[in-house]
């Protein structure tokens, strides 16, 4: 029976094993060192990069000439993308709204293993990415990826800890790899996180002036400069205030940097309304607010030109024009033109466009974050929110750019303001968006009222953000939210559900096995089980699922079958068939609910017989 992996996958070797695909005569064996002992020595397949250039070398870069982007660090933050990790997503309902009906997700953890953690949950699924990530401004905290650094080591590096000790660290200007650090951080989350696009999706990213440069160079490689849409420029001040000893400019504006995943993600556009598309009624016609259009054909040829007569004044016009003859005389009876001195022109009535949304600019306007702060302070009092992103800003992206229905995800989500904003769309337009928002636990600094009033982290803050305004949403809005998602799923980052003889059996002698009661951790529930399973076998998150006693065992029945599992010891025949005859997609069960290898060889049997197209494994 096969067995589960329980860990991230090995992006790495997938891609080799594409690089194979194409180039079979490239792969060859190395020594696989972590997975070698002295007796027992493990190989690995690797690419034979010498061989690979003869075969492309037509193509190849020789020397170190080469137009690239690079910085101190880049072979490691390239490394760091593509390494496994052993961790898990940890259910937690108590944290939760809505647990078993939300299609919504909150994720409390480190967003680069979140996003290895997805890979296959979500791989090519989400339309849109949204990060607002630290505009290393020289305050700003920075994740460090190297997990092998000692504490003390890294304590006297920076000075700066956080309660995981080795997660967090000030970038000041004082670093000598100031900007390194910077990129290092963000090239492997943008990485990992392309690979979460749908093939018509796009990332969208806030910053100031302090990367834009390095940002832009850094999406040109991992998705290519073709992909680029635009740096999209939005004001966060009216006017400038104050002046600047320095060069008597004031800046008020940030940008979004946009790219899509191959080039055919397209905007939803602005909703056209009478103010937004020029739309007035200065004569009261009953047909309501129009604008004036041109009928003239600056294409057409000369000779296909003809006479329209005001009907009115007995007046000619001769010219080539847009429409045809039966058209513009079905214009004309309709009182249609607007017959002007020296040339005609037509009505455009709001009416006849309301399902034609309006191209937007790359110029966003005015988004002042003050009225956002006043909200949040008047919503969470204790709370001090230091920049929030305006909620109109993100209602304003995510109105132009999501479909009803997409789901958009935030590895960088602070406060909450895309769920926030992702609510409140839905609420107004009864749509079905969804979110998931990824969070480091930052801690509160213990001397603020946040943390007095029971906010430990930043997650905490979110989290109770987004509760707050679904509940706020519902109460303002009771007749068009009846089926309004405001619940979410709240998940934590933690080490795998199994032990270390899970992964590393072989390199356990026989008299320390009796001293390993289970293979799962002790503190571990069926739920942390079951949505380990689901990250392992590349479902999502979101979907439904029940669990039912049968025959005195807990079933878990997940999306109405794409999962069946039970993690009870010694499972009754009875039980497996009656999982086997619901012919689920999946199975899964503990290797200990079976007591040694002729009760699995007979489970096996009985799938065969009763559902030969389920595919089962053990954990």
């Amino acid at each position: 029976m096969e067995k589960m992996r329980m860990e991230s996958p090995d992006i790495a070797a997938q891609n080799i094993d594409k690089v194979a695909e194409l180039f079979p005569s490239c792969i060859t064996e190395a020594l696989d060192e972590e997975h070698s002992t002295p007796d027992h020595k493990v190989y690995k397949k690797v690419v034979n990069f010498d061989m690979l250039r003869q075969i492309l070398s037509g193509d190849v870069l020789e020397g170190d000439e080469a137009y690239e982007f690079s910085w101190v660090g880049k072979k490691a933050a390239v490394i760091e993308t593509y390494k496994r990790i052993r961790k898990t997503l940890r259910p937690i309902p108590e944290a939760s709204v809505s647990w078993d009906t939300t299609q919504n997700i909150y994720i409390e953890g480190d967003n680069l293993e979140v996003l290895k953690l997805l890979q296959e949950s979500y791989l090519g699924s989400i339309r849109v990415i949204y990060i607002d990530p630290p505009y290393n401004t020289g305050n700003d905290f920075l994740y460090r990826d190297d997990f092998s650094q000692t504490l003390q080591s890294y304590e006297e590096e920076t000075g700066v800890f956080d309660e995981d000790d080795l997660r967090l660290y000030r970038n000041t200007n004082a670093n000598g790899r100031f900007h390194s650090d910077w990129c290092s951080m963000m090239y492997s989350r943008l990485s990992l996180a392309r690979n979460l696009l749908t093939d018509d999706g796009a990332i969208f990213v806030s910053i100031d002036e302090h990367e834009l440069s390095d940002l832009l160079s850094m999406m040109n490689e991992i998705f290519g400069e073709e992909n680029f849409i635009d740096a999209i420029v939005w004001d966060k001040k009216a006017s400038a205030k104050g002046v600047p000893p320095r060069n008597m400019m004031v800046n008020v504006h940030e940008y979004i940097v946009a790219y899509s995943k191959n080039g055919t993600f397209r905007f939803i556009g602005e909703r056209r309304t009478a103010e937004s598309g020029g739309f007035k009624n200065p004569d009261n016609d009953p047909r309501g607010p129009w604008r004036m259009s041109n009928i003239k054909s600056t294409t057409k040829p000369i000779e296909e030109a003809f006479t329209i007569v005001d009907p009115n004044t007995g007046k000619e016009y001769t010219n080539t024009w847009a429409f045809s003859r039966e058209s513009l005389e079905q214009m004309i009876k309709e009182d249609r033109i607007l017959w002007k001195e020296t040339l005609p022109k037509q009505k455009e009535f709001l009416y006849e466009m309301t399902n034609e949304n309006m191209a937007i600019k790359s110029n966003w306007g005015v988004f002042d974050a003050q009225s956002t702060t006043v909200f949040l302070k008047n919503l969470i009092p204790q709370v001090h929110f230091d920049n929030p992103k305006p909620i109109n800003l993100m209602k304003y992206l995510i109105s132009v750019a999501m479909r009803d229905g997409d789901t958009v995800l935030d590895f960088f989500s602070g406060s909450g303001t895309t769920a926030h904003a992702v609510m409140q769309i839905n609420a107004e337009d009864n749509g079905n968006r969804k979110f998931i928002m990824v969070q480091i636990p930052e801690p509160c600094d213990e001397k603020t009222e946040a943390y007095k009033a029971g906010f430990k982290s930043i997650c905490d803050i979110g989290e109770e953000r987004i509760r707050r305004v679904g509940k706020q949403i519902k109460e303002e809005s009771p007749l068009t939210t009846g089926s309004l998602d405001t619940g979410f799923r709240v998940f934590r980052v933690d080490e795998s559900n199994m032990n270390d003889v899970y992964y590393f059996a072989g390199e356990y002698k026989q008299d320390m096995l009796s001293m390993l009661e289970s293979n799962v951790k002790s503190d571990r529930t069926d739920l942390d089980l079951l949505f380990g399973c689901l990250l392992d076998w590349g479902l999502p998150l979101s979907m439904p699922y029940t669990s039912e006693q049968i025959e005195g065992c807990t079933v878990h029945t997940y999306n109405d079958g794409d999962l069946i599992a039970c993690f009870d010891e010694n499972i009754p025949d009875s039980v497996i068939k009656e999982i086997a005859k619901r012919q689920p997609l999946r199975a899964v069960f503990r290797d200990s609910s079976f007591d040694g290898s002729p009760a699995k060889i007979n489970v096996g049997e009985i799938f065969k017989m009763l559902a030969p197209d389920t595919r089962v494994k053990v954990i």
